[in-house]
């Protein structure tokens, strides 16, 4: 089952209007769409989405800007692995990568796009 993570309300717009300032590139449109209706997601295997509040910090802590620039990280698996959308792709595909290694060279297609995997971790995991 997919829960919000940490509670299922919208992100606040002071939030998410913080995350554009702080990524520095655009945000992709669902992602933000997400950010409307919960902050960020957790499933019962520890994927995360993360909320308008962390997600320039992740992306920062990632260093995601010089190592995989034109993406934003927008999750992980809780175990090393990161998901990354390209920032100004509404329809993006969903890459994974290891959090060591972002070279956009190693990145696997997870999904073909953000809603389809958002669903399938919904389908995943009920």
């Amino acid at each position: 089952m997919t829960e919000s993570v940490p509670e299922s309300s919208a992100a606040p717009s002071a939030d998410v209007a913080r995350a554009r300032a702080e990524i520095a590139v655009s945000l992709p449109a669902p992602l933000v769409a997400l950010w409307k209706v919960t902050d960020g997601l957790m499933t019962d295997a520890g994927v995360t989405v993360y909320s308008a509040r962390c997600i320039g910090e992740r992306n920062t802590t990632y260093e995601v800007a010089q190592y995989a620039p034109g993406h934003i990280l927008i999750g992980d698996n809780s175990g090393g692995r990161g998901f990354l959308l390209q920032a100004d792709e509404p329809n993006s595909t969903v890459f994974a990568s290891d959090l060591g290694d972002l070279g956009p060279d190693d990145f696997e297609v997870e999904a073909v796009d953000f809603m389809s995997w958002i669903a399938s971790l919904r389908s995943d995991h009920t």
